[in-house]
């Protein structure tokens, strides 16, 4: 056997890997009589066998060779037309054919295995030193069926291929996204930070309007810009493998905790109504931090996407046995279609100009629900737009 390369190493891992194909030259070679059977990739300089069945003792293997310009095959592959040969001793066109004398037969039989792209993969066919009737609608029907039927297997493993390949890229890509998402976000949080401390301390200093107007609008999107880091570094956080971190705590103050979201929420929308009950009357095993994260995105998507007069209702309780935290706004009922891809990352659904952030608040809120064991849902009517946590409470 002479060494093949790598393109033609894959044809014959491709044919192998077809289960059908013993099946199949099995079955020529019991319907027809005839001693071997085989499937070859054909080119314009290489007959390479990839898959045969040998009761003759021809002499081929997968992976073995035949000068090309000695077979049938190479007149097949150029016509992409069938040969049908009964007896190549008593036939017009093959009695004088050096392939049959050379190998040695008299019936003989091939088919073309062509793509769905219109290339030419090869050739399905038969030999034998006796004779055999072949050229028949059944029998060539039978071969042509069974070469349509690998090359739609071969188009399958291609395809199969193309989407494994673009799959990995996708990963590949995704990872680099991830990765440079934390990293961004990493560096960005300290200068944000700073820029949103040196707002906060301005506005306690004496000021006129237009200054403390400025120094407002400035602590304003910075305490935005590092809630969008936080969801930022939190996402790529969960796809890079660690996942919504927790540090649980059996008696987080959550009242304490809700409150402090509120005001700290109420300096960025001074005019808003927000109504609040709470009735926490114990203690609740979660991350108190995470849970003012979740309730600080789902409060600022609230008051983001209400009507400037229209008051935000939160009620907290946690009663048998779970923690509920609800955050309903007046709007529009949502459609199922949006409802579905809420939660996914990235989806920022139909918003007002200015108001579309990352996509990333109820995705993070949605995450945390889950790293506590509990769920994030949201429901609708024609009136209202109510965001529910559910947790266990211990």
């Amino acid at each position: 056997m002479t060494t093949i390369d790598a393109n033609f190493k894959a044809d014959i891992e491709a044919i192998s890997s077809i289960d059908a194909v013993p099946s199949i030259l099995e079955v020529i070679c019991r319907s027809t009589g005839m001693g071997f059977a085989a499937i070859a990739r054909v080119t314009p300089d290489k007959w390479i066998a990839c898959a045969v069945r040998d009761e003759i003792q021809f002499g081929l293997e997968p992976g073995g060779e035949l000068k090309v310009e000695t077979t049938i095959c190479h007149e097949i592959r150029q016509n992409h037309q069938e040969v049908v040969i009964d007896h190549a001793a008593e036939d017009e066109i093959y009695s004088n054919h050096h392939t049959p004398a050379m190998y040695g037969i008299q019936s003989y039989i091939s088919i073309p295995i062509m793509l769905k792209d219109g290339n030419f993969f090869g050739t399905l066919c038969a030999i034998d030193p006796r004779p055999a009737k072949l050229n028949n609608p059944e029998t060539i029907g039978m071969f042509k069926l069974f070469a349509e039927l690998i090359a739609f297997h071969l188009n399958a493993i291609e395809q199969l291929a193309i989407s494994e390949s673009k799959l990995l890229e996708e990963r590949k890509t995704a990872e680099l996204r991830d990765q440079f998402i934390a990293i961004l976000g990493h560096d960005l949080r300290n200068p944000v930070g700073a820029v949103l401390n040196v707002a906060q301390l301005l506005l306690r200093m004496p000021l006129d309007e237009r200054v403390k107007r400025m120094a407002t609008i400035v602590q304003d999107s910075s305490y935005r810009m590092k809630g969008l880091i936080e969801n930022m570094l939190d996402f790529a956080s969960g796809h890079l493998g660690s996942g919504i971190a927790l540090t649980r705590n059996d008696n987080e103050p959550l009242e304490k905790i809700l409150n402090q979201v509120i005001t700290e929420l109420k300096v960025i929308w001074p005019d808003r109504v927000i109504n609040a009950k709470f009735s926490l009357t114990g203690p609740v095993n979660c991350d108190g931090k995470r849970i003012a994260q979740l309730f600080s995105n789902l409060l600022s998507n609230a008051l983001t996407h209400s009507e400037q007069d229209a008051p935000v209702s939160v009620k907290a309780t946690n009663l048998a046995g779970e923690f509920v935290l609800s955050v309903l706004n007046p709007g529009n009922k949502i459609p199922d279609m949006i409802v579905d891809r809420l939660f996914q990352p990235f989806y920022r659904g139909e918003a007002d100009q200015g108001k579309q952030g990352l996509g990333l608040g109820l995705y993070i809120a949605s995450e945390i629900a889950r790293a506590h064991g509990g769920t994030l849902s949201v429901s609708s009517t024609d009136d209202n737009i109510c965001f529910t946590l559910q947790i266990p409470v211990k």
